[in-house]
């Protein structure tokens, strides 16, 4: 049974579990996630992890990574609540542009903006992540999104 729309916020140390947990079943890595967790949001409802995001900041640019909705929540728009906060606090930091690597969402992200792109066309600081040097599959699709003003 649902609950009220889920509470979107920013994580904190006690969610680090659920949200491991989340993405695994989901398939996605965690290599990571710890290292960047103080970039990451995520929605509950109740007490229940019912999504996850985050960004891994390098420089002037970040990836978005981790994305993740539990099956039962998904088409609830809680992906494009924390795709859209993540955009918005990526903004707000002065971020130029948000990367991404997927191997199944390509189709969803050219709504926020994102365009495919070549892995030549990563800042060599985003290709130094983990999930640029292995965590995801070589054959992930690249996205981008400029956010620079000017």
């Amino acid at each position: 049974m649902m609950v009220a729309a889920p509470e979107i916020r920013r994580a904190n140390a006690d969610d680090l579990a659920a949200v491991e947990r989340l993405l695994i079943a989901n398939e996605l890595p965690v290599d990571g996630v710890r290292e960047a967790f103080d970039d990451f949001v995520v929605a509950f409802a109740g007490d229940s992890l019912v999504g996850v995001g985050g960004l891994e900041v390098c420089c002037d640019n970040a990836l978005l990574r981790s994305v993740a909705v539990a099956p039962e929540w998904r088409s609830h728009g809680i992906g494009r609540a924390l795709v859209t906060r993540l955009i918005s606090d990526a903004e707000a930091r002065n971020i130029n542009a948000l990367y991404l690597l997927t191997t199944t969402a390509e189709h969803y992200f050219p709504s926020f903006g994102f365009r495919p792109a070549t892995r030549d066309d990563v800042p060599d600081d985003i290709r130094s992540t983990a999930e640029f040097r292995g965590a995801c599959p070589a054959s992930a699709t690249v996205m981008c999104l400029s956010l620079s003003q000017g």
